[in-house]
């Protein structure tokens, strides 16, 4: 029961792709320290309406070399339009798998990160 001490799990969420693939999420706060830790992931830079309703504004797939340049850039073009979470998808195991999730997610919007 050790591993239960500590910080709380974070909450869980999901997003459906245009292929109708369902990706499920950790949802955290936007921040750098968090940005650094998470590892190579699918992440999605989120800002949510009135209602509460999450809205994806940048979508990134992370990997080793990445982490510097999306820290700087990616993180704050996503505070620039509003985004105040990101939601991480850690279950695509490879570069292409990562980026296959990031076309389908990233599908019918210009979310991918360059």
């Amino acid at each position: 029961m050790a591993g239960l001490r500590g910080s709380a799990a974070p909450s869980l969420s999901a997003w459906r792709g245009r292929s109708g693939r369902r990706y499920v999420v950790g949802v955290h706060d936007l921040v750098e320290a968090e940005l650094a830790e998470i590892g190579e992931a699918v992440v999605i830079a989120v800002r949510r309406d009135e209602a509460g309703i999450a809205e994806a504004v940048a979508i990134a797939a992370v990997g080793r070399g990445a982490r510097e340049r999306l820290q700087r850039n990616w993180l704050a073009r996503a505070r620039q339009s509003g985004a105040t979470e990101m939601h991480v998808h850690r279950l695509a195991e490879s570069e292409e798998a990562r980026r296959a999730v990031v076309t389908d997610l990233a599908a019918d919007a210009d979310l991918s990160a360059a």
